[in-house]
């Protein structure tokens, strides 16, 4: 008589999902040890984030499709890593470097869309390098906004249009960044490979489904440690309450610049952070974010934790001056802690037309909170009332919500 395969002892129940549970509470195990969590919202954020990395890893996994690829949606408010930019959709998609691949889309009005080839993933000991990156300066792009790539291997008959792949590219990543977040409007992307268009995938055997949960397992446990271990490299080594000079972004886009530190602020105490507005012509998105421990950004859906050129208030001397504070100062550029007193602090400037030099950089000044007037010599011009202030995180709300889903 034949055997049903769904059917088996109860030692076999949960056998394909066993090696991810485990998964699982290593990862928890991680984030309740880490050095940083002190307080209850330490935790609660930090198990907040590991609900979000289960997401992704179960995600990034179904997505490895080298043969059928798809984009996915690999960073948004729901799934963060890496210090994820509030101002950036992210998506990638996993390639090889024996194949072809087609990317086509239209192009939206976005201030910037980029394209970046990597040889593998983060992990707790290295990053993946930058193998090829570059901005849609460098598409050809229709009058109605529509554009195509080829990715391969390298050809000599490849003409406009295709690039390269250099061997062990391994994935492709697409970043789009609003610095209007109410007026820009998302554009569209799609990716496939060139030889299996219009054909099917043969279906998933169920061992190789059991694989994909050990997979994603281990992908889980490396996501929490990398990106414990990734701030100690490039942040927290820097002395506190200070922003480096403006610096090409180490394994990031060749057209990015940023500039990078962490602080430890006292409720009375207030950071101004005082950066020119950069020249259009010379860096078309500016954007400045608050990031919690854990190394990822701060909700920047229902609080103000990050502006872009567009939502700030310039003063009258070109200069943008942010104040990083717990308490309500009733400014327009106020940086909302969130109850951080500890945490990361990032400025990025793409599509550049030049580098960038310290005079184009921010300065830091830590003051006492009732100082705040003295500090900021356009201070009258900066305020703010209740209802002002209830609709820019109104606007916030909204614009998120348009261009992303949960």
């Amino acid at each position: 008589m034949a055997t049903d395969p769904a059917e088996g002892s109860t030692d076999r129940l949960g056998a394909a999902t066993r090696s991810f549970a485990d998964a699982v509470v290593e990862a928890e195990r991680i984030v309740r040890a880490a050095p940083h969590v002190k307080t209850d919202q330490d935790l609660a954020e930090g198990l907040d984030y590991l609900a979000g990395s289960i997401k992704a890893s179960l995600h990034m996994v179904g997505a490895y499709q080298q043969d059928y690829p798809f984009f996915a949606s690999s960073t948004g408010p729901y799934t963060k890593l890496g210090l994820d930019n509030p101002d950036t959709l992210y998506f990638h998609a996993y390639i090889r470097d024996d194949a072809e691949y087609v990317v086509t889309g239209r192009r939206g009005t976005t201030a910037d869309l980029s394209f970046q080839i990597m040889n593998g993933d983060y992990s707790p000991a290295k990053s993946p390098d930058s193998l090829t990156a570059f901005d849609d300066r460098e598409l050809d792009i229709a009058k109605d906004g529509t554009f195509q790539l080829r990715f391969g291997p390298p050809r000599r008959d490849a003409g406009p249009g295709y690039v390269a792949l250099a061997p062990g590219s391994a994935m492709l990543i697409v970043r789009e960044v609003f610095s209007d977040w109410e007026s820009e409007r998302r554009g569209e992307i799609r990716i496939h490979r060139a030889d299996t268009l219009g054909t099917s995938p043969l279906p998933v055997p169920s061992d190789r489904m059991a694989r994909r949960y050990e997979i994603a397992g281990r992908m889980l446990v490396s996501r929490i440690r990398t990106f414990l271990a990734f701030p100690e490299w490039h942040y927290l080594q820097l002395p506190v309450n200070t922003l480096t000079e403006p610096r090409p972004t180490p394994g990031g886009l060749a057209t990015q610049f940023s500039s990078v530190g962490h602080y430890d602020l006292d409720e009375d105490e207030a950071m101004v952070i005082t950066a020119p507005a950069a020249d259009r012509e010379v860096a078309p998105y500016q954007g400045f974010q608050l990031g919690s421990m854990w190394y990822v950004s701060l909700d920047y859906i229902n609080h103000q934790t990050s502006l872009t050129t567009d939502q700030a208030r310039v003063d009258e001397d070109g200069m943008i001056r942010y104040v990083v504070s717990e308490r309500d100062p009733g400014l327009a550029n106020w940086i909302e802690r969130t109850g951080h007193r500890r945490g990361y602090l990032q400025f990025r400037w793409q599509r550049l037309t030049r580098d960038l030099t310290p005079e184009d950089g921010p300065s830091v000044e830590v003051v006492p909170f009732e100082d705040l007037p003295r500090a900021l010599p356009f201070h009258e011009g900066q305020r703010v009332g209740r209802e002002e202030w209830a609709e820019r995180i109104a606007a916030r709300q909204t614009a998120v919500a348009k261009r992303m889903l949960g």
